[in-house]
């Protein structure tokens, strides 16, 4: 899909960013293609959740047509996991966007949550590539990210005056 597809695309909906003529007097780049895609990803993501119920049996099964419609397009296994593995990553580096000046908010946890599933779904990719070298990196990190969701729990705990529980016996 080409940059001025995507760009007509967000035309289609009402979206389209502003080309500054100067800039970019024959439209919209290829070197745009990716902010485009991002707009009209973040579009479809805002439509997919103002159109998901709230009530918990319903929101199942909308997330479930949601999915079959995902599944029916990315349906070669390899490249949903790979598209899978783009999305945690860019679930990541939102989360890691922390407002400056707030106390903690429970970011860094979830942020260590999805960094772990990215390492440990790398992880397998790896183990499937036979790559044994990669899958002991990526477990190496995702150990390492279990341990900072912990300490993000414990950090969020003591903020609000909670102290850590001790195990029972």
């Amino acid at each position: 899909m080409s940059a001025d597809q995507v760009y007509q695309s967000l035309v289609v909906l009402g979206a389209e960013p502003v080309i500054d003529p100067v800039l970019r007097p024959g439209g919209p780049q290829e070197e745009d293609r990716l902010h485009l895609l991002g707009r009209l990803l973040a579009i479809t993501e805002r439509e997919i959740t103002a159109g998901t119920r709230l009530a918990e049996a319903d929101e199942i099964e909308d997330v479930l047509h949601t999915l079959l419609g995902w599944s029916a397009q990315v349906a070669d296994p390899s490249r949903a996991a790979d598209v899978l593995v783009n999305r945690l990553q860019r679930t990541a580096i939102q989360l890691s966007k922390a407002d400056e000046g707030q106390p903690p908010t429970g970011r860094d946890a979830a942020f260590a949550a999805v960094t772990t599933a990215v390492y440990a779904l790398s992880a397998q990719l790896a183990v499937e590539d036979g790559d044994a070298e990669a899958t002991r990196r990526f477990l190496g990190q995702a150990e390492a990210a279990l341990t900072d969701i912990v300490q993000g729990i414990r950090d969020l705990r003591l903020a609000i005056g909670h102290p850590q529980e001790k195990p029972e016996d």
